[in-house]
């Protein structure tokens, strides 16, 4: 079994929540770490996403505060859609809440 992970940085214009957590956090930038397992039995490569890990930051010393939430990539790339559709007004989408 191959795994590779991978990291890259979103970014959030408005305060968001992710399935399975009832927090909802700021808007900003995020850095990402995807996991990704390498499907064998394919005649080309093909990666399966595993997990991913969203670091959260608060406060002025970033580095002293961050926490890490373990998160499913599905419900990262659902925030991320609703985050670019048009600004709602009201409670948050109850496929958000957890």
């Amino acid at each position: 079994m191959t795994i590779r992970t991978t990291e890259k940085t979103v970014t959030f214009a408005r305060p968001f929540v992710l399935g399975g957590f009832d927090e909802v956090l700021p808007a900003g930038d995020y850095r990402v770490e995807t996991d990704e397992e390498l499907l064998q039995s394919l005649s080309f490569p093909v990666y399966h996403r595993l997990r991913s890990v969203i670091y959260l930051h608060r406060g002025i010393n970033a580095a002293q505060n961050a926490r890490a939430l373990t998160i499913d990539p599905n419900d990262l790339d659902a925030a991320l859609v609703r985050d670019q559709g048009p600004l709602q007004t009201g409670p948050m989408p109850a496929e958000g809440r957890g």
